[in-house]
C-alpha cells in the first residue's frame, strides 16, 4: 500500500514537472508563475571548482554571491519585463526545450515535498546563438488548494562559467 501511494505521487509530480516545461517552452510565463508560492524562493547559487578535500565550499550558500537569488515578486518583474519589448535580449525571443527527468521525491511529515530533478535546456537564439545547460533543481514543493505549488528552488548548474551573453531562460 505504501509503495503504491509513493508511485502515485511521483507519477502526480512527474506531470507537473512535465506541464510546466511546456509552459516554459510555450512561452506561457504568467501560468509558469502560478506554480510557484508566494514566498517562493528561487535560487541558483555559484558553483566554484575546488578541491576534494574542500568540496563543502563547491556551492555557495544562501546569502553569499549567487547567480540568482529571487523571490515571486522578481520573478513577476522579469516576466513583466519579457512582455514589454524592453528586454532587447529576448527579442526575438529566445526558442527552448526543457527536458526533466531523474525525479527522485522524499514526503515531508509537514505535508511537503522534496523533489530533485535533473534538467537539460537547450537555448536557440537568433541564427547562430545557442547554449546547453544542465544540472539538477532542489525543490520544496507545498499543496495549495489542491495543487502542487515550488515553495523553493534551488538549481545547480553543472557548469560552473556560463559563457553565454546571457541568461534570461528560466531554468
Amino acid at each position: 500500500m505504501v509503495l503504491a501511494a509513493q508511485q502515485a505521487l511521483w507519477f502526480e509530480l512527474m506531470q507537473f514537472y512535465i506541464r510546466e516545461a511546456w509552459l516554459l517552452d510555450e512561452r506561457k510565463f504568467k501560468d509558469w508563475l502560478d506554480l510557484f508560492t508566494e514566498d517562493v524562493l528561487y535560487f541558483m547559487p555559484r558553483r566554484k571548482n575546488v578541491l576534494r578535500r574542500e568540496l563543502h565550499r563547491e556551492v555557495t550558500p544562501l546569502g553569499d554571491l549567487a547567480i540568482l537569488e529571487e523571490d515571486k515578486r522578481y520573478l513577476e518583474m522579469r516576466v513583466a519585463r519579457l512582455e514589454t519589448g524592453m528586454a532587447w535580449a529576448e527579442d526575438p525571443p529566445s526558442r527552448t526545450r526543457h527536458l526533466i527527468g531523474n525525479l527522485e521525491v522524499t514526503l515531508q511529515e509537514n505535508g511537503e515535498v522534496e523533489a530533485r530533478t535533473a534538467f537539460l535546456v537547450y537555448r536557440s537564439h537568433l541564427e547562430t546563438d545557442h547554449q546547453l545547460l544542465a544540472g539538477c533543481r532542489e525543490d520544496v514543493l507545498r499543496n495549495v488548494d489542491g495543487a502542487w505549488k515550488v515553495a523553493r528552488r534551488t538549481i545547480l548548474l553543472d557548469a560552473n562559467v556560463l559563457l553565454d551573453k546571457n541568461l534570461s531562460v528560466f531554468l
